[in-house]
């Protein structure tokens, strides 16, 4: 492993203009993958987090792993409960809400999809009708996904005005969600007397450490591969634009700071996506995965499966020119930079667990010094 940890105290500046300093930030689905890295980040900051989630949804998992239940504020609710997750959100009264809960498994929508429709869409709605009369004021960022849009398999990234839902039972619960928020925009949050803002953020293919969910390319090489097993490949030629976990997060990060101290962008959407030249197909991905993992042939790593049990697309990708734009971000890490962020990370799981906490730390860190050192200018002070 090349990844090199930088030393917590010679960083003290994690971005964001210090915005969310002493500020109390909810995250619904806080014990996920992106919740978790989004609530240690937030931590760093000296935020005050808040979590629901209706439970643990991996193991191993990277919430229990940091041990973020002894660091937060911890609700083990459903998103569908309107009644409790209500009164959760008037007591806590979160300066800053990021809703990211969610059934974000595509296999998963076909097994079950009206359990995919009522969290991703009823969810989504119990969280924005709970906010509906609040006496406090409060940014809510909406998470949903680069699948809300409506895939025609075009090879130009798709922008925040074209149109919403997909053919699976998947990409219509996160368009859903979007039409959702932007129903409870005009209705209730554009209004002049409004305390709430209100944007949505989407991305898609994120990697990075700690990753457990079922049928994802990395969480699945890394439970093959440790127990010297091959993975198999759905769709070894579908392309997509990776990227790590950090770079989407800072997005949603960023238009939450940006929402609190500009009203112009209430009822806006942004996407956020890696680099042009980061579309990679699958197989090139498991392939340089396979040589940091130890493989001298990355091609005795995995085998292909000749028959798909669901239909995926072979091409989405994001036009991130707005968030660019009005937001003056770009993503940070190269394409080789995240590979070995996620491959060290797992490297250091199977051999260290006790130190994952310093370790993902230091992955914050690298990140937030590696904006300064490229004068992102999302990462400077105002």
């Amino acid at each position: 492993m090349e990844y090199k940890q930088s030393k917590m105290e010679n960083m003290e500046y994690l971005g964001f203009n210090n915005i969310y300093k002493g500020k109390k930030v909810l995250i619904t689905g806080h014990t996920g993958f992106k919740g978790s890295w989004l609530a240690l980040w937030l931590l760093m900051m000296d935020a005050k987090v808040v979590g629901i989630s209706e439970k643990v949804p991996t193991e191993p998992s990277l919430f229990k792993l940091l041990n973020l239940e002894e660091k937060i504020s911890h609700y083990f609710e459903d998103i569908r409960n309107k009644e409790k997750l209500e009164k959760i959100i008037k007591e806590e009264k979160p300066d800053f809400l990021f809703h990211l809960a969610a059934q974000p498994i595509v296999s998963l929508s076909y097994k079950d999809p009206l359990e995919t429709i009522s969290t991703n869409v009823m969810g989504t709605a119990n969280i924005l009708d709970s906010l509906r009369d609040t006496d406090f004021e409060c940014s809510v960022i909406v998470v949903t996904s680069d699948k809300c849009y409506d895939n025609v398999e075009w090879f130009w990234g798709y922008k925040e005005t074209d149109h919403l839902g997909g053919k699976d039972i998947y990409s219509g619960s996160k368009g859903g969600a979007e039409l959702i928020a932007k129903s409870y925009y005009h209705s209730f949050f554009k209004k002049p007397n409004s305390k709430i803002r209100l944007a949505s953020v989407r991305a898609g293919n994120i990697i990075g450490g700690g990753d457990w969910a079922l049928d994802r390319i990395v969480p699945d090489l890394i439970r093959a591969w440790s127990i010297d097993k091959k993975l198999k490949i759905r769709s070894p030629y579908a392309t997509r634009p990776w990227q790590h976990v950090l770079d989407p997060l800072s997005g949603y990060l960023l238009v939450g700071e940006k929402l609190h101290k500009n009203i112009k962008l209430n009822g806006d959407a942004f996407n956020f996506g890696p680099r042009h030249e980061i579309n990679k197909p699958v197989i090139e991905l498991v392939s340089d995965l396979a040589k940091i993992w130890g493989f001298k042939n990355p091609e005795e790593s995995y085998e292909i499966l000749e028959n798909k049990t669901f239909d995926e697309a072979s091409l989405l990708k994001l036009n991130c020119d707005k968030s660019l734009l009005q937001l003056r971000w770009l993503p940070v890490l190269y394409y080789n930079e995240f590979i070995e962020f996620t491959g060290s990370w797992y490297h250091e799981f199977t051999g260290n667990k006790e130190n994952l906490l310093n370790f993902t730390q230091n992955q914050i860190m690298d990140y937030c010094h590696k904006a300064n050192e490229r004068e992102l200018l999302w990462m400077k002070q105002e």
